[in-house]
């Protein structure tokens, strides 16, 4: 076992079963993110978590600008990540860019992945008139970009709230935007721009691995043409629109989110998962 690797995405692993089950965070989060949904999952599963380079409790002299330039250095982390452990045939969790990040690995080595649970994914954030929806206008994008330069406090508790949306529930914004602040604005800044504007619509087509997405009935970020849009392209997808609304599901509605992973596993695995 690469303990290099271990380390450097402090990787923690969990759960009574042999089946790898690998949760990826989103923009701008932990691994920690996932307390309220990935310990349902023990009791079936072997659960491992982790942190991007740069992010939670990584090695941050890991860190590379060039390499995590786009999202293939994150996607090579997540390869490195179940080489490290031998994983093969992995069921794969991740949320919002953390899907696209899966998805892109499992082109490069399909065989480490058996599903793709994506959680709000998209594959381009910015509007493509008059034939795709993506949710943003590029100066807007460009707008924010530019005020993590310029006011990175005020950027993290602006965005945290677009985010997580639910304003009844403040805490949830505020652990968000406690994450972001946590997170190096350098590091933070570039990965937002690989992020934010990246367009991999034409990878789509290529994915030859299951997936599940899981998409808010009302999220600023991933707006539903986007989940329908995957749908769409994805060959073997499965799509159920939440009554969840945000885009952190697994944060403000760990219930529904733990209710359709676990019904969309058992489709595949019968009997090998309750429904709790």
């Amino acid at each position: 076992m690469n303990q290099h690797i271990l380390f450097r995405n402090n990787i923690n692993i969990t759960g009574k079963g042999t089946k790898a089950m690998l949760f990826a965070p989103g923009f701008g989060c932990d691994q920690n993110m996932w307390r309220l949904v990935a310990p349902f999952f023990e009791e079936h599963f072997r659960v491992i978590l982790f942190d991007y380079v740069g992010s939670g409790k990584s090695d941050y002299h890991a860190y590379n600008p060039n390499k995590y330039s786009n999202l293939n250095g994150y996607a090579q982390d997540v390869l490195d990540i179940c080489a490290a452990l031998e994983l093969k045939e992995v069921i794969f969790v991740g949320h919002s860019v953390g899907g696209v990040i899966g998805m892109l690995a499992s082109l490069q080595e399909p065989d480490r992945f058996e599903q793709l649970v994506m959680i709000g994914p998209s594959p381009c954030y910015l509007n493509d008139h008059p034939d795709y929806l993506g949710g943003f206008e590029r100066e807007d994008l460009e707008a924010l970009i530019e005020m993590m330069e310029m006011n990175y406090i005020g950027w993290a508790n602006y965005l945290s709230q677009v985010i997580m949306q639910n304003p009844e529930r403040p805490e949830l914004s505020q652990e968000l935007e406690e994450s972001f602040c946590s997170t190096d604005p350098t590091v933070a800044r570039q990965f937002a721009i690989a992020t934010f504007f990246s367009d991999y619509r034409e990878e789509l087509q290529k994915v030859t691995v299951p997936s599940l997405i899981l998409q808010c009935s009302d999220d600023a970020v991933a707006p539903i043409e986007v989940g329908t849009y995957m749908h769409r392209t994805l060959s073997e997808s499965t799509f159920r629109l939440m009554d969840a609304t945000g885009h952190c599901p697994h944060m403000s509605h760990p219930e529904e989110t733990i209710r359709l992973i676990s019904d969309y596993l058992t489709t595949i695995y019968a009997g090998s998962i309750s429904n709790g």
